[in-house]
């Protein structure tokens, strides 16, 4: 059984086009699709590969050279050969990438420290060692610039690689038309010329496609005409969609046909590739399908790994099928049976894809993949780390355990175990490092939805006793590879001295450093702390607080406790100790009363520490004291929101303090104050390296703001003087200094001087006659096209923008426009025209960044003027980023005595202007805006004031509107626009449905995002994220005013809603009764958080019925939603008495105000599961074990079949082997016959069969069995394979 000989394989290289390759040359022998290749074979040839076993695989997708067909270059030399480990090695290089950043920014970070260091002392003995230091800091800003430009690209080379048609065949795919040297002698018109590439509305589609059609009808041509003829009717298919739908299919078929019967794998793909570009819907997949596919699929993907190309564009075939709507029910249960085996075979390199095609199945066609026995192999891929996503393969199963109908197909509730196996594993092998990572991965999804929480609780919460055990395993990886889980479950975002502590640090210098971080982000956003904002809670806290308690139920507490006393080595205890103390603080914020009372005292550690018989003593105390020493850090780190409120304090106080500390300092006589003077070195020296920057900082803020130390300062010793000639940019001192974390002390007292001198007029007048300001506009006017002065360096050229100290200069202009005296002299020196053309500039965006996001629009000045310009002229990024600019000041209290309006009032004024920009992107930012600026009752107002029509953003405005109806005033305005009315049954009649989706989207993202993760931009970080927040409810923001419950109760929507929950509280069955019951809690939720929807939720006694659904629902995505549901009702007063009737307590703070985390008494209520009922799994294991009844009256073929059966038997299978090689030496007639391969096909697809299994059956037939089942119709013989019991399909 000699397999017969292929063409070679395609050429290397890679094609920037999509098109199959045709191969280099045919070989000697090579079949075409000529007659001869047609004819029947010679008896006992195989069509298949030999029934030897195949001679070696790759993993993980990985193609090979094989050994046998040595014809073939190796396609691991192809460019983009394949596109999973492509995508891997992109993300690779950006994590590593991002790592090297990492790297060089805390060197860099280091290096400013120590500069900082070194500039505090002698300037002569640090001299040598700042040189060194500095050139190592230019060093590593050159590096991370450099860095962060390969990361921009490799990303961007991703996203260009996942977005084109290239990957594991660009090798293999052209446009080129190459034409078979005999019909460029025969039809040299018709052939030689090469296709004209006209406009698609230009050229004629059926005259195209008749022609390549009839260009294929053609026998005896070489592979690579039929390969480029393929080519360009895919081409086409893609420039003309709608073609597809007319096809001919007597004739496309019969083309196809016959490129599927090639000997050659290339042409056979490219068949593949073209009838994957003619599917339209299921009725064109059933006519696909009578073309006999699904035997040929499966005897595509039974060849060895030389085969490729063509298993899989066969597996990217089927996967075609699951992109139409209900076109997974066409996939026939053996393609199933062979995309199962697929993906069990340890060494094929398409193990991955058929994984995720199984998945994909599972959830579209489950009973398809249960009935092939292809969820133990996902369940298997899950934890054995050979898949390299396992995480994604978690959505299917929780698909299927949502719903009782769906979840007797699983069989016993432990298909996740695998994953929670590698934790516990007493023989950690050698790849177990590489399992405990993909298994961390599921396991932490699984506590990242609702039905994977429900999941957990199955058999007494067993999984998360696995996880919780795992910590008294002594392995180090498992230990931490637990701790990391822990941690990613919790949503813990470890605070900035973490891996300090960890690396053994002390805990004690921690507290002054991180309150001076985080002192001035506390004071940016501290305006307005109003009654909306302590109402808007997370959803995401409230599922961490539910999480937290199933693990402290399950013994968290006890095992971190022994995991410390017990740990491999320091680092680990310390970082132990860490989680433990985020786990009690995490306690005492989410958790009831009830439940963190008794967690604080950590039991048994204290016993311990008392206990003074014991040595054990020792070990607890340390404990005691290290946990003690982490909450006090951990308090002072302003982590928490309650720590925020006291960082505010705490600001307050330290600004208070430095204020009663500068007036001190401002009391100084004159001879004290000439003496700090001459302490600063700026009266010794004009080196500014040596001069004091902390000590003229504490000039500046105390003594010089009594005007009589200014004077002396400026008019009797040159003090004032020599600090503006430092900023002065032709002296390239200041102008020069590079741009360095260090060196920002520089801008900050440029800065502060400039402010104390526009406080008096005489001081004014000074820096007036100074040079600093008009160099400073002879600078700008370089970049000014208008003004007609050059330079051959501009001192605000891009380079020196970033790299020097020269954007400080921008600064101190914005200080200067804070006042009205500096604004004379901007105007004196013409600075401010020179402002008003900068703005126009198209290709220095960086400057006119700079410059708007420096200025001061404070005054009602030309700095207004300019920015609302930058709005309306310039390019969508700069209108963007200039309507940003305005929330800080939208943010402010708007004060009534200002007369012409203060800048709250402008820039909300400027804010409604920006809802008309053509483009949406700048829209969307100012809605954001506007609608948290209407937190505050006053900017709400003010905004009706301006009467903003929305109608034209759609959606987009929609959320603005809704906090219209948070006032009488808005209500009454939206009232006379007939918005109310409209939106009100809107909402009753389908909208609430969407905001369904809308919440559970936005809380999976939420979920799925890791919490210490950074905003991609610092100007991202402006915008409000709302992921894991409860969205903007028309119904709650109806209820804010009494006018709003009015129009509530006279149209009896509330009514209607808890009679819905009332009547289908149990449905566990119709998807759209439990989406609209889902709708209606949310609704009556959203009221009843507002304290004025009491009344509704007393008079319906709808909570009743929601806490029912939320203990004793079997669907466990709509207990999920009712259980959040009570989180928001809890906020309400009325609500938590009435939840506390039915034995729900709620968290709330030291005020005793509710912070809508509510939590049963008794847990297991909310995880009490019923068991699938007997009949429904005994009906499913019915299905699952039927098998297709197969007979044949003549005893021989009876033997063969006989004999198939036997080979799925792992006892009978040499048995099996050697009567079948017996029937085969004897030379069967059976083997000739297409009714007995139809049989046997059957058995294959009945029984579970590995791929040397299926290869060595099909290869004991004819070739030309085949050929007569595919091409002939024959009347006498049913279709075995479509007559046979399709599993339950």
């Amino acid at each position: 059984m000699t397999p017969t000989p292929r063409a070679p394989g395609p050429i290397t290289g890679t094609q920037s086009n999509d098109g199959l390759l045709p191969p280099l040359r045919p070989s000697k022998d090579a079949r075409s699709l000529s007659a001869a290749s047609f004819a029947t074979a010679k008896q006992g040839q195989s069509y298949g590969r030999s029934m030897a076993m195949p001679g070696s695989f790759a993993s993980d997708l990985k193609s090979f050279s094989s050994r046998i067909d040595l014809s073939r270059p190796d396609p691991a030399t192809y460019g983009a050969f394949d596109e999973s480990n492509e995508l891997t090695t992109s993300e690779q290089r950006q994590a590593e990438y991002k790592d090297k950043i990492d790297k060089e920014t805390k060197i860099k970070v280091g290096t400013e420290n120590l500069l900082e260091a070194l500039n505090s002392k002698n300037a002569k003995q640090a001299r040598d060692q700042r040189k060194v230091v500095e050139v190592e800091l230019n060093t590593s800003n050159r590096k991370i610039a450099q860095l962060k430009l390969d990361l921009e690209a490799e990303v961007h080379r991703s996203k260009e690689q996942q977005l084109s048609p290239k990957g594991r065949l660009s090798q293999l795919f052209q446009s080129a038309p190459i034409r078979s040297p005999s019909h460029q002698g025969q039809g040299h018109l018709q052939f030689e010329e090469p296709e004209p590439r006209l406009d698609p509305e230009v050229e004629s589609p059926t005259y195209i496609l008749a022609e390549i059609l009839r260009a294929l009808e053609s026998e005896g041509s070489q592979s690579d005409f039929y390969v480029s003829q393929a080519n360009d009717l895919v081409e086409l298919f893609k420039r003309h969609p709608t073609l597809k739908y007319d096809l001919a299919w007597t004739i496309f078929g019969l083309r196809m046909q016959m490129m599927l019967l090639s000997d050659s794998r290339e042409v056979v793909a490219a068949g593949y590739r073209v009838m994957r570009y003619a599917i339209t819907d299921r009725k064109s997949v059933q006519t696909i399908r009578a073309l006999q596919t699904d035997y040929l699929v499966i005897l595509s993907l039974v060849k060895e790994s030389k085969a490729r190309v063509e298993r899989e564009q066969a597996l990217k075939f089927v996967r075609a099928f699951l992109d139409v709507k209900d076109g997974a029910q066409e996939i026939h249960p053996a393609v199933v049976r062979m995309v199962v085996a697929v993906a069990d075979h340890a060494d094929d390199q398409l193990r991955g894809i058929a994984i995720l095609t199984l998945a994909e199945m599972l959830l579209k066609a489950p009973m398809l993949v249960v009935n092939a026995g292809g969820v133990s192999v996902l369940s298997e891929a899950m934890g054995n780390g050979i898949y390299f996503a396992p995480e994604t393969l978690i959505d299917p199963f929780l698909h299927l355990m949502d719903m009782p109908a769906r979840r007797g197909l699983l069989k016993t509730g432990f298909e996740f175990s695998s994953a929670f196996a590698s934790f516990t594993e007493p023989f950690p092998g050698p790849a177990h490092e590489d399992r405990l990572t993909a298994s961390a991965r599921v396991v932490s999804a699984l506590f990242k939805s609702w039905p994977g929480l429900m999941t957990l609780s199955l058999h007494g919460f067993l999984p998360v006793r696995s996880v919780v055990s795992s910590l008294y395993v002594m392995s180090l990886p498992v230990r931490t590879a637990t701790l990391d889980l822990l941690i990613d479950i919790l949503r813990i975002k470890p605070p900035s001295w973490s891996s300090s502590f960890i690396g053994g640090r002390r805990l004690t210098t921690y507290g002054r450093v991180t309150n001076l971080r985080t002192e001035p982000q506390a004071s940016q956003g501290s305006w307005k702390k109003t009654a909306d904002e302590k109402q808007k809670r997370s959803i995401v806290q409230h599922f961490t607080a539910v999480a937290l308690a199933v693990l402290l139920t399950q013994g968290l507490l006890e095992a971190l406790m022994h995991a410390e006393s017990d740990a491999p080595n320091q680092a680990l205890k310390r970082r132990t100790s860490l989680l433990i103390a985020e786990v009690l603080r995490m306690a005492s914020e989410l958790l009831p009363a009830a439940w963190s009372y008794g967690l604080q005292a950590m039991p048994g550690l204290f016993d311990s520490a008392t206990n003074f018989r014991s040595e054990d003593r020792f070990q607890a105390v340390a404990t005691v004291y290290q946990v003690d020493s982490i909450n006090r850090t951990l308090y002072r780190s302003v982590s928490g929101q309650e720590a925020q409120v006291k960082s505010n304090e705490d600001g307050a106080a330290a600004r208070a303090r430095a204020t009663s500390k500068t007036q001190v300092n401002g009391a100084l006589d004159e001879t004290q104050f000439r003496a700090k003077m001459i302490d600063t070195q700026v009266l010794n020296t004009v080196n500014y390296t040596k001069w004091d920057w902390n000590l003229i900082q504490e000039l500046i803020d105390g003594p010089m703001v009594n005007p009589k130390r200014l004077q002396e300062a400026m008019v009797t010793s040159k003090f004032v003087h020599r600090l503006l000639g430092f900023l002065r940019p032709f002296k390239y001192r200041f102008s020069d200094a590079q741009n360095t974390k260090a060196n920002q002390r520089y801008v900050r007292t440029a800065c502060a001087l400039l402010r104390l001198l526009l406080q008096t007029q005489e001081a004014a007048k000074y820096l007036e006659s100074n040079k600093l300001v008009p160099q400073i506009g002879e600078c700008l006017a370089q970049q000014d096209p208008m003004s007609g002065l050059t330079s051959r360096t501009p001192l605000f050229s891009p380079e020196r923008m970033s790299d020097l100290l020269v954007g400080g200069y921008f600064a101190m202009l914005g200080v200067m426009c804070s006042d009205s005296k500096g604004m004379q002299i901007l105007e004196r020196w013409k600075i401010i025209n020179i402002f008003y053309h900068i703005v126009e500039l198209k290709t220095r965006d960086d400057l006119v960044r700079a410059l708007l996001l420096n200025l001061d629009y404070t005054l009602d000045s030309h700095p207004r003027i300019i920015l609302s310009k930058a709005m309306i002229a310039s390019s969508k990024q700069m209108r963007i980023a200039a309507t940003r600019i305005l929330r800080k000041y939208a943010m402010m209290p708007i004060e009534a005595t200002i007369i012409g309006g203060g800048a709250a009032e402008w820039a909300i004024k400027l804010l409604v202007s920006q809802l008309y920009d053509p483009e949406i992107e700048v829209c969307e930012v100012a809605i954001k805006i506007l609608e948290e600026a209407c937190n505050d009752i006053t900017s709400l107002e003010y905004v009706v004031k301006c009467r903003p029509a929305l109608d034209h953003l759609g959606e987009i405005g929609a959320p603005l509107l809704l906090r219209f109806l948070s006032t009488s005033v808005g209500y009454h305005y939206l009232d006379g626009l007939d918005y109310i009315t409209k939106e009100m049954d809107d909402w009753f009649l389908g909208r609430n449905d969407t905001y369904v989706t809308i919440v559970e989207a936005s809380l999976a993202r939420a979920l799925s995002d890791a919490p210490g993760k950074p905003p991609s931009s610092p100007e991202e970080g402006l915008e409000p994220q709302d992921f894991g927040y409860v969205p903007p409810h028309f119904y709650r923001e109806l209820t804010r005013t009494a006018e709003g419950c009015e129009l509530l109760k006279a149209k009896g929507h509330f009514e209607e809603f808890a009679a819905t929950i009332q009547d289908f509280a149990m449905e566990d069955e119709d998807p759209e009764t439990i989406l609209k019951v889902k709708g209606c809690l949310w609704a009556v939720g959203n009221v009843g958080s507002m304290e004025l929807g009491a009344p509704f939720l007393e008079r319906t006694d709808v909570i009743k019925y929601i806490v029912q659904i939320a203990e004793t629902s079997q669907v466990m995505t709509l207990r999920g939603t009712a259980f959040f549901v009570l989180g928001l009702v809890s906020r309400s007063l009325h609500g938590q008495e009435i939840l506390a009737e039915y034995g729900w307590d709620g968290t709330v703070n030291v005020m005793g105000e509710s912070l809508g985390y509510v939590l049963p008494l008794d847990l297991n209520k909310l995880f009490a599961l019923e068991p699938v009922s007997a009949a429904r799994r005994q009906s499913s294991m019915m299905i699952r074990s039927r098998r297709g009844s197969v007979g044949d009256g003549d005893p021989t073929n009876a033997g063969i079949l006989n004999s198939i059966v036997k080979l799925g038997n792992t006892v009978l299978t040499n048995k099996a082997l050697a009567e079948l090689n017996g029937y085969k030496n004897k030379k069967a007639p059976g083997f000739q016959k297409p009714a007995m391969f139809r049989k046997a096909m059957v058995l294959l697809a009945s029984h579970a069969y590995r791929i040397p299994q299926y290869r060595f059956v099909i290869d004991l037939f004819d070739k030309s069995v085949l050929r007569k089942i595919v091409l002939e119709d024959e009347d006498s013989e049913s279709d075995a394979l479509d007559s046979a019991p399709e599993d339950g399909q």
